[in-house]
């Protein structure tokens, strides 16, 4: 897949092409994705996401902090396995957003060649989002190049969305997160030095550095697949503060046990924790032996559900 780190960078002909923040590439953007691949490599034209960084509502409703479902590497590869040809990451700044949507479309054709424009159900483009569906029909039939409508996927009667998604993973429903997005929800991060306590009790943790942009699922204790390259474990991975310890931890942490793992320390390495269910709440315990007896319990939960799944 081609990566282009604006328009003006890039230079194609017949794009079919599709818009969007595409956070998480969730099972509706996969849809129109679909569509999109099959319908251009049938024809032999390039299959073509513009997207942006940063993500619109930042630009426009400020920063905000545990917003992403994925880094734009995970992005990339999403994108990748399915079928799209050319990535473009345009920046999105003020003056992106004051852009007209004729002034704009104009770009595309002028850089990928627009031929076929795949939207979702509630896609606008340009200043004040005046490029809606009926807009672009219009400066499509003007400037050359068709207008192909998704309609919204729906999953337990509403739309399949990012927003959507967010919502399930703050409150720590990481499995009904997995069913929108149609795979497991994955944080990544390099794993850095902890307090050690894990250790100090026979079970060890990686503890991994989440960048402060992504979701993290409710303070809990999880089940995840934990990836390091091209290998995998299980593993029983808890978010938060550590209230037994009462160590002023700031902010939550990621901490992953991985089954079975007897190897040495992975420090400076990234590892990916793929979290396919919630066992419990965070919580405090009176002593370190009644946390033992506790995560003991997590941990056979942990792999009776990892051994059906």
């Amino acid at each position: 897949m081609q990566h282009f780190a604006s328009l003006q960078a890039a230079n194609i002909q017949n794009a079919w092409l599709t818009i969007g923040a595409f956070d998480g590439v969730h099972l509706g953007h996969q849809q129109i994705l679909k569509q999109l691949t099959a319908g251009a490599h049938a024809k032999d034209a390039p299959a073509v996401v513009l997207t942006f960084d940063p993500h619109p509502e930042e630009v426009l409703r400020g920063p905000r902090s545990r917003f992403y479902l994925n880094t734009p590497q995970q992005q990339a590869e999403q994108l990748a396995a399915l079928g799209v040809d050319v990535l473009v990451r345009h920046p999105f700044t003020r003056e992106t957003a004051a852009t007209s949507a004729r002034d704009f479309v104009q770009v595309l054709k002028g850089h990928l060649g627009l031929e076929k424009l795949w939207v979702g159900h509630d896609f606008a483009l340009g200043r004040n989002r005046e490029g809606d569906f009926a807009a672009l029909q219009t400066l499509g039939a003007e400037l050359g190049f068709s207008l192909h409508p998704v309609p919204a996927l729906e999953l337990d009667g509403a739309p399949v969305s990012s927003s959507r998604i967010r919502g399930l993973i703050a409150e720590g429903d990481v499995a009904a997160a997995a069913r929108l997005l149609g795979r497991p929800f994955a944080l990544a991060g390099e794993v850095v030095a902890g307090a050690q306590r894990g250790r100090g009790i026979g079970i060890p943790t990686a503890n991994v550095a989440v960048d402060d942009k992504l979701a993290l699922p409710a303070n809990g204790v999880y089940v995840t697949q934990a990836r390091l390259g091209e290998q995998a474990w299980g593993a029983v991975t808890n978010i938060g503060l550590r209230p037994t310890f009462e160590d002023g931890t700031p902010a939550p942490v990621v901490e992953a046990h991985l089954l079975d793992y007897s190897g040495g320390e992975f420090y400076g390495q990234q590892l990916q924790l793929d979290f396919l269910a919630r066992l419990r709440a965070e919580q405090r315990f009176e002593g370190v032996e009644t946390l033992l007896a506790q995560i003991q319990r997590d941990i056979a939960a942990a792999r009776e559900l990892l051994a059906n799944h």
